[in-house]
């Protein structure tokens, strides 16, 4: 029996369940995890940390490869529509992919910190939305990953911490840890930095305690 839904009788009407919108990228979608609905969210959900399964309406907009800035353009107007109670949210992954291209980081940087701050005025401010927001987690084998994560992991504690956001700390979650990353396994792509299962669930234990 899942403590999500326990004997209770499930309520047919759902004007007042708790509206769980997973916002983001690909780590909201569960890329990585097998199946994917081994992702973080899905496994919040389905443990019930946002709330009783037969209390919550879920919706995940996570799109596998936005950035920022997509999720600013694509993602908040749907939570117009959606009118989430809460909101975990992924982002920023793609951004830092743009220096590995060449962009330049302090640009990269601004521009993740200008998104970031309007993603947050609109759902927490204009919305009313409870938010929580991961910050990252280095990724040894990409050259660098040690100095620019620790910065944008600072930006989004700043920003968060302006709108009263708390901040699940993905970051010392996956410090000194072996097995989260599908990198790590043998044969994997160099350019393979989603989690595993386990590091989904690292993920989830992540944001879960920071929401009680």
């Amino acid at each position: 029996m899942s403590a999500g839904t326990g004997n209770a009788e499930f309520p047919w009407q759902y004007d007042e369940h708790t509206r769980y919108m997973v916002m983001g990228d690909s780590l909201g979608s569960g890329y990585g995890a097998i199946p994917q609905t081994n992702g973080y969210a899905f496994e919040l959900y389905r443990e019930g940390i946002v709330d009783q399964i037969a209390h919550t309406l879920f919706c995940n907009a996570s799109v596998i490869g936005v950035t920022s800035a997509d999720v600013l353009a694509n993602q908040v107007p749907q939570a117009y529509v959606f009118h989430p109670d809460i909101v975990t949210l992924t982002v920023g992954g793609n951004d830092l992919a743009r220096i590995m291209e060449g962009a330049d980081a302090g640009q990269v940087l601004s521009e993740f910190q200008e998104n970031l701050n309007a993603i947050l005025y609109r759902l927490v401010v204009d919305l009313g939305t409870t938010v929580y927001i991961a910050n990252l987690y280095v990724i040894d084998k990409i050259p660098g990953a040690d100095m620019i994560i620790p910065v944008f992991n600072q930006i989004v504690a700043g920003v968060a911490g302006s709108y009263g956001v708390a901040v699940a700390d993905v970051y010392g979650a996956f410090q000194d840890r072996s097995g989260l990353l599908v990198i790590d396994k043998p044969g994997a792509s160099p350019t393979e930095v989603h989690p595993t299962n386990a590091g989904h669930k690292a993920i989830a234990d992540a944001f879960a305690s920071v929401m009680h």
